[in-house]
Formats: C-alpha cells, sequence, structure tokens
C-alpha cells in the first residue's frame, strides 16, 4: 500500500498566518500538523508516500525533506491550483500505479493513527472505505447517507441541505478501481474535482464502499480555533522535562517542557505547555494549554491557551488568551499619551480590543 498526502491548499481560513507559511506546517505543540500525519502513516506500515504540493512546495520539502526522517521515502506531485481532492488523485495516477492506498489531508489531525484503518482495509478489500464523524454543521463538510444496515449509498459535497449529520474526515482508502471513477468525473459547483463524487460514482458502479464512524479525535485544523484546540488536546498528552534553564525563583506547575537552550527567569509555568528551544521567558505567566515557539521572547506579560509560532516577542502587554500569533510578530505595550491602538495589520486579520 501507498499514501497520497494532499498539502496543496491555500488555507484562507488561518490567514493572514497563511500568506507566508503553509498551512500544514503551523505548529501544534511545536510540531508542524502535517508531521503527525506523517508518522501516523509510517506507524501504519507504509513506506511509499507522494505529497501532493502547491504555491508552498519550497516550504514544505525543506520542512519534509526525502521522508526519512519519518521512514518514508517521499515523491513530490505538484498541483499547479487547487481543484479539489480528485484532481490531487488524477495528478498522482503515475505515482499510485495499481496499488491501494491511504489518502490523508494533510492538515487533519486524528487521534490513535490509522493502523487499524489500514489493517481493516486489506482483509476486506472493498473498493473504498471512508471515516465519518458526527458534526454540529454538516454544510461545512462532505456528508454521507447511510441505510439502515449502515451501508453508505450516497455522498454530498457541502450540500446546503445535509442528509445526515456524518461528514467525511480527512482519511480515505482506495483500491485502483478509484482511478476510474476519478477520469470520469466533471468540476463541481466549486469548480472542484470532489473526492466525494468520485466515491458516489464507485456506489452507483455496484462496488463496494465501506465507512466507520469513529469515537476518537478528529480536527480539520483550517481555523484558529480548532488549532488552538488540537494544541490543546496534544499538550495534554506531553512528558514533561527540563532541558533549558530554569532559574531558582521561577515556578514549573504540571507538565512543562522546557527545551535545550530555553531560559526561564523569574517566571511562572502552569502546564500543559511547552517552551520551545532558545525560547526566552523573563518576568512573565504563562499559563496551561500555551505551545511557546522556538526563540521567542515573552517578557512581563500573561499568555494562556494560546500558539506563538517561532521569533515572535510579547513585551509589557498585560494579559493574552486564545491567541495564535505568527512567525517574527512583536507585540508591545503602547505609550500611556495619547490613549489609543497603534495597529498593523495584514489582510483578513481579527483583534479584539477592549477599551
Amino acid at each position: 500500500m501507498k499514501a497520497l498526502v494532499l498539502a496543496g491548499g491555500s488555507g484562507t481560513r488561518l490567514r493572514p498566518i497563511t500568506h507566508t507559511s503553509a498551512k500544514q506546517l503551523v505548529p501544534v505543540a511545536n510540531k508542524p500538523v502535517l508531521f503527525y500525519g506523517l508518522e501516523a502513516i509510517a506507524a501504519a506500515g507504509i513506506q511509499e508516500l507522494g505529497l501532493v504540493v502547491g504555491d508552498t512546495q519550497a516550504e514544505i520539502e525543506s520542512a519534509v525533506g526525502d521522508g526519512s526522517a519519518f521512514g518514508l521515502q517521499v515523491t513530490y506531485l505538484r498541483q499547479e491550483a487547487p481543484l479539489g481532492l480528485a484532481h490531487g488523485v488524477l495528478i498522482a495516477r503515475e505515482f499510485l500505479g495499481d496499488e491501494d492506498f491511504v489518502m490523508y489531508l494533510g492538515d487533519n489531525f486524528i487521534v490513535g493513527g490509522i493502523r487499524d484503518l489500514v489493517d481493516r482495509f486489506t482483509r476486506e478489500r472493498p473498493a473504498a472505505q471512508i471515516m465519518l464523524t458526527e458534526v454540529g454543521d454538516p454544510s461545512q463538510f462532505g456528508v454521507a447517507e447511510l441505510d439502515a444496515n449502515g451501508r453508505v449509498v450516497g455522498l454530498e459535497e457541502k450540500p446546503a441541505r445535509p442528509k445526515s449529520d456524518l461528514a467525511l474526515v480527512g482519511v480515505y482508502l482506495f483500491s485502483p478501481a478509484v482511478h476510474a471513477a476519478v477520469a470520469e468525473l466533471k468540476p463541481s459547483w466549486r469548480g472542484e474535482l470532489e473526492i466525494t463524487d468520485a466515491i458516489q460514482w464507485l456506489i452507483e458502479a455496484g462496488l463496494r464502499v465501506e465507512s466507520s464512524v469513529i469515537s476518537g479525535y478528529w480536527k480539520d485544523t483550517g481555523n484558529v480555533t480548532d488549532m488552538l484546540e488540537v494544541n490543546r488536546l496534544v499538550l495534554e498528552s506531553v512528558e514533561p522535562g527540563v532541558r533549558g534553564h530554569v532559574d531558582e525563583v521561577s515556578e514549573l506547575i504540571g507538565r512543562v517542557v522546557v527545551e535545550p537552550g530555553a531560559v526561564v527567569e523569574r517566571s511562572r509555568v502552569v502546564g500543559p505547555a511547552i517552551i520551545g528551544r532558545d525560547a526566552r521567558i523573563q518576568d512573565s505567566y504563562v499559563g496551561p494549554f500555551t505551545s511557546v515557539g522556538a526563540s521567542c521572547v515573552v517578557t512581563g506579560s500573561e499568555i494562556e491557551y494560546s500558539i506563538l509560532l517561532p521569533r515572535a516577542s510579547i513585551d509589557g502587554v498585560g494579559r493574552i488568551e486564545a491567541s495564535l500569533i505568527g512567525h517574527d510578530v512583536e507585540v508591545t505595550r503602547a505609550p500611556n499619551t495619547p490613549r489609543a491602538h497603534r495597529l498593523v495589520l495584514g489582510d483578513h486579520s481579527k483583534v479584539q480590543i477592549t477599551t
């Protein structure tokens, strides 16, 4: 079996972060979300992986390399425009050959890995196997309709009137039969080749499509709220350890990771939290569920339930909560007079100010 990971999207829901960074490389507990998927694929015993990339190819290729760090052999497949999940399968046709494959969306996060799913597919060999989960707003997802026996009878992509609350999770397993389906597709109303249409084609062709409703944790980390929630979940399981420097007047409470080169001085850190390599925390409070990236600086401030990307700086700004702060961002205290907020914001930024 091979794997196909889709990492070519533009990440519009995570702007402005994704104006300059691939959404799949936004970190969760200081590790890019894409890496969790690659590790899950390797743990399932798969070695050959096709990585579909777009405009952020150089950044992703620099981070992933040849895949050897994950126990994988990576082939990069260029997608000139985000034309749909099924289009990713189409351009990977030569790489996939006549092998079964798992397709994994690079910005999805699934607890527990995919080994059991791969083993089940290998035993039962349906034409396709999908994962489903109950969601509150199915109109934002691909949605499956099941019959009384739990068999998949229909699929729709982001329907205006969903027929169920069962959304497709971003992991699919396919036999080579899917290539015939993809070859017959026409662009949807969104201008994309939809993987839901390909699976529907398999159903209408009389081929077997299996599903399982997962009870574990799954998130599409395409927006800030979900990214912070996944960060919280991962930090819940971190093993505490201090490999940097913590002075004698600082206090670490609970599961706190201080990575090599990091310095904590005159501060209090309440876990679960992670202080990244070469970061500096001075005269500050870092609260639970916070990931401070490499070479960040937090001085005279409080921050909780947040993600700081590498080299961000926060100086004397009081309390920050539920925030995603990008690479090289500087957050500082404004002068007392005149009393005003001074902002330099990129496109699609969101700011909440208490007056």
